[in-house]
């Protein structure tokens, strides 16, 4: 009996032990799990961070303050709060007509189709042996100078008002120029980070957009359009103290001479011209142009209308900066998709799914016009920010991948020169569809009161896009990753001689693979 008793206690006290020790299991399961859920929640915001540590140990680290100052602050924060103030001003102060405010907007785009001039002047023409720095200083003086015009002197007329917005946008524009001949470079030399660089360039700008238009209906709601605009002198001072700090290597020829100044430029000219002849070059830069000028801008007589109490919803100021910032929002939401999931598909394939949805989510404009919506019982509100929200990711995912193709038909030498050209054929683009828009607002007859035609203006422009499908041929079928024109084509194309014009220009890579054979 002793000894079975005894070997009951025993039992009792194994099974005991292992109960505790699977109940310890269990517990150190459920520790190890929230560890891992909470490591994963902390990884989530430290990824970034990381990310832009790596841009950082490849890349200089002024230059990456530089993407975030001229792409976050200037360009994302400046631009926001400059487009719905400066819609403000003209409404409200100016009581300019929709069609008319459209023409206005297009003029805005004028020294961003000068940037082949701005890039010119950083490659050929240095200041005290810098390419980059004075022309980032120059920027930020004028744009700075124009925003303080504007904002501080009253009863400005039209005419003048029309001059410092210009002055403004070419501060944004030169600044903007000089910094993408950065990134050319850049992208030329590290290839394989080119898309995180663009991304990072999205990432800031949407990032700066949603600042912009957050804060924007607030300062138009209690300093008035007009006195809203002296916030926009704040972004050119960190421009111009950019100017200073950005590492740029100082050129040992301080004081070049003119003849050789003249030399470089016809050389720099010399090289645009030949390399824009290729057809793997001016069939993706004609489509990048033709996409945006067909798709003619609504934006004005859509603002006017959506801030009128008696035809529209009339939405108030803090309300449609909310609505802009929102959809900053989702623009961040679409470089993260284009980063994490569409960054390595072929140019041709990834335009074509975007223009496709692009012009399929111009329907949800002309819903809303007509207002169908409520008959659908979905609010104002609710509705705006959604199609806010779908095309914004839709347009970024759509533009990336153009800008990214644009980087890969630099040459080496006139990089930024030669990014500049192409980024003037796209506001170049973007003019073509603002005076189109405005046009067919005209002749529609939407006016700051009649909306009637408004939204056959909209199905226009719905059917402008869609036809763009057929201009996808254009695109290269090549992954983000190749080569898409020879690094040396301006070398090799120099240094053809009489008797070598049967030489044919050839990818590196391919001449690799003569040379092995």
């Amino acid at each position: 009996m002793a000894s079975l008793e005894k070997e009951g206690l025993v039992e009792e006290s194994r099974s005991s032990i292992s109960q505790e020790s699977a109940c310890i299991s269990n517990l150190g399961n459920l520790d190890s799990a929230e560890a891992s859920k909470s490591s994963n929640i902390f990884s989530v915001f430290l990824e970034p961070i990381q990310w832009i540590q790596m841009l950082s140990s490849q890349l200089n680290p002024t230059f990456i303050i530089g993407i975030v100052i001229v792409y976050g602050l200037n360009l994302g924060f400046s631009g926001s709060f400059f487009k719905v103030v400066t819609d403000y001003y003209w409404k409200d102060v100016q009581k300019v007509q929709p069609s008319v405010v459209q023409l206005y907007i297009g003029l805005y785009y004028i020294p961003w189709i000068m940037k082949p001039v701005w890039g010119l002047l950083t490659d050929v023409f240095p200041i005290r042996g810098y390419r980059r720095r004075p022309y980032f200083v120059l920027a930020g003086v004028l744009g700075g100078v124009s925003a303080l015009m504007v904002a501080l002197i009253s009863n400005l007329p039209a005419a003048l008002a029309l001059n410092c917005f210009i002055g403004i946008t070419a501060g944004m524009a030169i600044a903007d120029v000089t910094i993408d001949a950065c990134i050319a470079t850049n992208s030329i030399e590290v290839r394989s980070l080119a898309p995180d660089m663009q991304s990072l360039c999205g990432f800031c700008s949407s990032a700066g957009a949603l600042i912009g238009y957050s804060t924007s209906g607030f300062f138009v709601h209690h300093l008035g359009a007009q006195g809203a605009l002296i916030l926009m002198a704040i972004p050119p001072v960190f421009i111009t103290v950019l100017g200073f700090v950005i590492y740029e290597m100082r050129s040992p020829c301080l004081h070049p001479e003119k003849q050789k100044k003249t030399e470089t430029l016809g050389v720099a000219v010399k090289g645009m011209y030949q390399t824009i002849k290729f057809p793997q070059v001016w069939k993706p830069s004609l489509y990048m142009y033709l996409s945006l000028a067909l798709s003619i801008s609504t934006h004005e007589g859509q603002f006017y209308w959506y801030t009128d109490p008696k035809a529209g919803p009339g939405f108030s100021q803090e309300s449609v900066g909310a609505i802009y910032a929102i959809g900053a929002m989702a623009s961040m939401v679409g470089v993260l998709i284009y980063h994490k999931t569409l960054k390595d598909i072929p140019f041709r394939n990834l335009l074509f799914f975007a223009q496709l949805l692009y012009g399929a989510s111009g329907m949800l404009d002309l819903i809303f016009i007509l207002r169908w919506n409520l008959v659908l019982g979905i609010p104002d509100y609710f509705f705006v920010i959604t199609e806010e929200c779908i095309s914004r990711i839709i347009s970024r995912i759509r533009w990336i991948p153009m800008i990214v193709l644009s980087t890969r038909l630099c040459p080496l030498g006139i990089e930024g020169t030669f990014f500049a050209l192409l980024m003037c054929i796209d506001s170049l683009g973007s003019l073509t569809s603002k005076w189109g828009g405005g046009m067919v607002l005209h002749v529609f007859h939407v006016t700051r009161t009649d909306f009637t035609n408004l939204w056959l203006v909209i199905l226009i422009r719905n059917i402008l896009r869609i036809a763009t499908l057929g201009l996808i041929i254009l695109v290269p079928k090549a992954d983000p990753s190749d080569a898409l024109i020879p690094q040396d084509i301006l070398i090799t194309h120099s240094t053809v001689t009489s008797d070598d014009e049967g030489l044919e220009l050839v990818p590196k890579n391919e001449k690799e693979v003569q040379s092995f054979f």
